[in-house]
């Protein structure tokens, strides 16, 4: 029996690449879309969020441009900012319709910005532009996305922006040449680490949408290692949810117990060690750290007599 139809499943729900099918409404990502949503709509111009890698970020990117495409926005994404400026420019006129190249005279491009955006604004319609990975951002790419800002009317912002990225994001804002940029910034959002609830709707949600009647596959107690193991990291969760299920179908089983989290636990550690320096904590304080003090006292005896 193949993997799909021994867990009663139409697509596989642990996908690592972001799908914006499996988008999961919950808690912090659920208030996320909706306060982006709000500070967009009210015309913010400078508006950055910032999360762990694997908390959801370029998901949360996808929702927040389908959700604004619904509405009166024009939007425009780039994926990775790691450019000069020229080129960041350049990304910026390309997601407006422009056909140059990086070649052009940088006047004629930053004309072309600023005319589509006018032009935008006079139909009442507001331009976004998403920038993922920001913590890529160069110095002069931060004062380039700045400057850009300074597109406005008498009243309205011409370009609203969204900044998404890792926490060096803010180490890199932090430094003091950073001032004009951080003080630009309206709005700040951080994206937490799912709580245990949380990480247990989280994994019933996408069973249910890769089509489980009940999204019921796993123990209590497997998902007490889940959420210790991951953090609440939803990459992670992905991956050791995913070769759980790998290795209870390979020995014909459907739920997945605490004996077979703990295996792909052990199986994934080394893919990410830091997130199991909680649990090694735990099983220390849980009964080892005695054993170890004893050894401790013993050494001590020995050595001083």
């Amino acid at each position: 029996m193949d993997f799909l139809t021994h867990f009663n499943l139409k697509d596989f729900p642990f996908h690592l690449t972001p799908n914006l099918e499996f988008f999961c409404a919950l808690g912090n990502h659920k208030n996320a879309v909706e306060n982006l949503l709000f500070h967009l709509e009210s015309g913010e111009g400078l508006i950055k969020v910032v999360g762990e890698v694997g908390t959801g970020k370029t998901l949360l990117c996808r929702k927040l441009l389908h959700s604004l495409n619904n509405k009166d926005f024009i939007t425009g994404y780039i994926p990775n900012p790691d450019l000069d400026k020229e080129s960041l420019r350049l990304s910026v006129a390309m997601e407006l319709g422009y056909t140059g190249n990086s070649s052009d005279n940088q006047f004629d491009i930053i004309n072309h910005i600023y005319q589509k955006l006018m032009s935008y604004h006079q139909m009442g319609k507001r331009v976004v532009l998403i920038v993922d990975e920001a913590q890529a951002l160069s110095d002069e790419g931060i004062e380039t996305i700045r400057l850009l800002t300074n597109l406005e009317t008498q009243k309205h912002k011409l370009l609203q922006i969204v900044l998404f990225g890792q926490p060096e994001l803010d180490k890199h804002l932090a430094a003091t040449h950073m001032r004009q940029v951080r003080q630009r910034i309206n709005v700040n959002y951080y994206l937490e680490p799912l709580s245990p609830c949380e990480i247990e709707d989280y994994v019933i949600t996408r069973l249910i949408i890769a089509g489980h009647p009940t999204g019921r596959i796993c123990t209590k107690d497997a998902l007490k290692f889940l959420s210790k193991a991951s953090g609440g990291i939803p990459r992670i969760i992905n991956t050791l949810t995913y070769r759980a299920m790998l290795i209870a179908w390979e020995e014909r089983k459907q739920i997945i117990d605490k004996k077979i989290m703990k295996e792909s636990i052990h199986l994934s550690k080394s893919l990410y060690a830091p997130a199991f320096q909680g649990i090694l904590k735990k099983c220390l304080y849980g009964g080892y750290v005695v054993i170890i003090i004893a050894m401790l006292i013993y050494m001590a005896y020995l050595i001083h007599g």
